[in-house]
């Protein structure tokens, strides 16, 4: 007996979803998020608001692809219409270091003394802001500002010092949504089951 998993996403009124073959793309009030789903074990579907994820062979490897599917279709809702935003702080005691955003790119000036400057990318289209010792990282893409963010927090970590003295560097502080959610983002839809 083969059998198959099936789970319904229900997606919020904000959110509109289109289904390209195995591209899914979501709409929302913050932008646009398209991404592909492809594995011969997943057939995904869309109506009424509803996305339907079908797993075949009913197995353990099958649940697994599913519900990381399932979770990055939230990921997608949750940041088209709530957004994503990490907030860091530049910490330093001995050189004073300044931040500067160039073209794709954050570049880190004085960083422990250092004459040249270090730089890091940033992920899509994700937007970075500095206010003093305050950077602001946002997007729609939750894997493209956390990659951003551990980039930057990576760049400046110290190196063959003592880490007590040396707590230079840019961390991570808080993570959360540009608009604050009240309720969860999506619904499963669950049916009664046949006896």
């Amino acid at each position: 007996m083969i059998g198959k998993i099936v789970k319904k996403l229900r997606l919020p009124s904000e959110a509109v979803a289109v289904l390209d073959g195995a591209v899914l793309t979501l709409k929302g009030p913050k932008g646009q998020l398209k991404r592909e789903f492809k594995s011969y074990r997943i057939k995904l579907q869309s109506q009424e608001g509803v996305i339907t994820v079908e797993g075949s062979p009913k197995n353990k490897q099958t649940l697994v692809l599913l519900e990381t599917i399932c979770a990055h279709i939230r990921n997608m809702t949750e940041g088209v219409v709530y957004g994503y935003k990490t907030q860091m702080k530049v910490v330093y005691s001995h050189f004073p270091m300044s931040l500067t955003i160039e073209k794709g790119f954050v570049s880190v000036k004085n960083f422990l003394g250092e004459k040249f400057p270090r730089k890091t990318a940033i992920i899509g289209d994700t937007k970075v802001e500095v206010k003093g010792q305050d950077v602001i990282i946002s997007g729609i893409d939750k894997e493209a500002v956390g990659q951003t963010a551990t980039n930057l927090e990576k760049k400046t970590k110290v190196k063959d010092k003592d880490i007590r003295r040396f707590q230079d560097g840019i961390y991570i502080v808080e993570v959360g949504n540009i608009i604050e959610r009240k309720v969860p983002v999506l619904e499963e839809v669950r049916e009664k089951e046949k006896a």
